[in-house]
């Protein structure tokens, strides 16, 4: 029984010097368990990985079919930001003939959102501007290369956030299609722009004059930015994906 006892105490010792003496080498075992595996890294931005469809990218002031903004400046998308990044002031639509020094409309209904900008310096991405919008004007693409050298340039401005204009659609300010309400926007009801708003649209470009153009809002533009409401550094204008999301959840 003394030799087992003997026999187990020197087991002991002798597993006991064996950690010791590894013991400095221990902490580099993930190290030398990772050294051989093939490297995963991400070639950005020469490569950049694609979003998730559901991303939380720039905001996107969307339009309707026939040109017309879908934002009635209500200011809700505001009053839900946490961060207090969106500025928004609404003007009323104006149906006065332009002769007769009418601003025209912007929207249909009532009231347009004249003023919109959104400081991405705050901004969270959280998504709870999209979810207060009634109209659905307020989305988010999957754009997300943001930086730039000042930080006033990341205050976006209504002509950076609004959408382009699609195939067939015309530059605002101009009437609502013939026999449609505002309810009948954004019921879907309205595929395009009519025969009449393209004649008034046309009517009214031969009338524009530079320097007394009717049309122009006193707008705020990027006062950072050389030009106002553009950037220094050039972005790219398509997202990243092709799909806006717009009409889905955030």
């Amino acid at each position: 029984m003394a030799d087992e006892s003997v026999s187990k105490d020197h087991g002991r010792k002798r597993k006991s010097a064996l950690a010791e003496m590894f013991a400095p080498v221990a902490g580099f075992g993930v190290s030398f368990s990772t050294m051989f595996r093939k490297v995963a890294t991400e070639e950005y931005p020469e490569k950049p990985r694609p979003t998730q469809p559901r991303f939380h990218g720039r905001h996107q002031l969307n339009r309707h079919a026939d040109g017309l903004e879908k934002c009635v400046g209500c200011e809700l998308c505001a009053w839900a930001c946490p961060a207090d990044a969106i500025l928004v002031e609404g003007a009323d639509n104006d149906d006065t003939p332009l002769e007769q020094g009418g601003k025209g409309r912007f929207s249909p209904g009532e009231r347009y959102g004249r003023v919109y900008q959104i400081n991405y310096l705050r901004c969270i991405f959280c998504g709870l501007c999209i979810e207060a919008c009634p109209t659905r004007a307020l989305t988010m693409t999957n754009f997300y290369e943001l930086a730039d050298n000042d930080r006033g340039k990341l205050i976006f401005t209504k002509d950076q956030l609004l959408a382009p204009l699609h195939e067939g659609m015309l530059p605002p300010p101009f009437p609502m299609a013939d026999g449609m309400e505002e309810r009948d926007y954004y019921q879907g009801k309205v595929t395009g722009p009519t025969a009449a708003q393209r004649d008034h649209v046309a009517a009214r470009d031969e009338r524009v004059v530079v320097d007394e153009s009717p049309l122009a809002h006193d707008e705020p533009g990027n006062i950072a930015a050389s030009v106002p409401g553009e950037h220094d550094v050039v972005h790219t204008t398509a997202p990243t994906a092709a799909q806006t999301r717009e009409g889905a959840n955030p």
